[in-house]
């Protein structure tokens, strides 16, 4: 494996960005030291190529990749992994608001908790977050899953029109067009399996105790609100 190292210390954004598209030619993993939670890291990315950010990042971090895999060992301001495509963002630490807002494939992790309108319009792929989410998490979601393992604030799935909450903790309240409906056990198999694969273990019995955020109607804002089909 070739492996590219970067000093982020005094360079600005673009320099960075810049020096990772062309390391990205040649490299297997590339390495961003004294990141200082710099904005708009790893922006643009189309390489299959491992990136570490060896500290935390600041906002719109992995935005608009497209098959690369991030590491952040820290945290992450607003918005990382922001209409991805394809790839994976991982966040040792915790997130700010919007995160994954917009993807259309691909798997963001956050290892502890996010601020609010998580998965914001998401339109596939997968969002995991082994914390809390904030107010209005799946706002005007399209599609894709995520995967709450603690609790959801406040209108919760707002305006969602296709897609898959789950949620582990509790659910505070409901946005419009949301309801909530009780797993298959295929779902919890998936979602153990899943889980699993990035090193979340769960006890048996909290994968008894998940949820699931629906759309009430994939035709919401048509005459009053019903369950599809009514």
């Amino acid at each position: 494996m070739k492996e590219f190292k970067i000093d982020a210390q005094r360079i600005t954004p673009q320099e960075l960005n810049r020096t990772i598209k062309k390391a990205a030619q040649d490299n297997d993993r590339i390495i961003i030291e004294n990141p200082n939670a710099m904005h708009y890291m790893v922006a643009g990315l189309t390489k299959p190529v491992e990136v570490v950010i060896d500290g935390s990042a600041g906002y719109f971090a992995g935005t608009m990749i497209h098959g690369a895999r991030v590491h952040i060992n820290g945290n992450a301001g607003w918005f990382p992994a922001d209409n991805m495509t394809e790839g994976e963002v991982i966040i040792d630490g915790s997130a700010g608001d919007g995160v994954g807002q917009g993807i259309y494939g691909g798997t963001v992790v956050v290892r502890k908790d996010v601020g609010s309108r998580t998965g914001e319009i998401m339109k596939n792929g997968t969002i995991i977050v082994g914390g809390n989410s904030g107010f209005m998490s799946g706002i005007f979601m399209m599609g894709g899953r995520m995967i709450i393992l603690g609790d959801i604030s406040d209108d919760a799935g707002e305006s969602i029109i296709r897609g898959t909450i789950y949620v582990g903790g509790e659910i505070k309240s409901l946005g419009k067009n949301a309801k909530i409906d009780e797993l298959e056990e295929k779902e919890r198999n998936e979602l153990k399996k899943l889980l699993e694969s990035y090193n979340f273990h769960l006890e048996e019995d909290k994968y008894q105790r998940f949820r699931k955020i629906v759309p009430r109607s994939a035709r919401p804002f048509y005459g009053q609100e019903s369950e599809e089909g009514k």
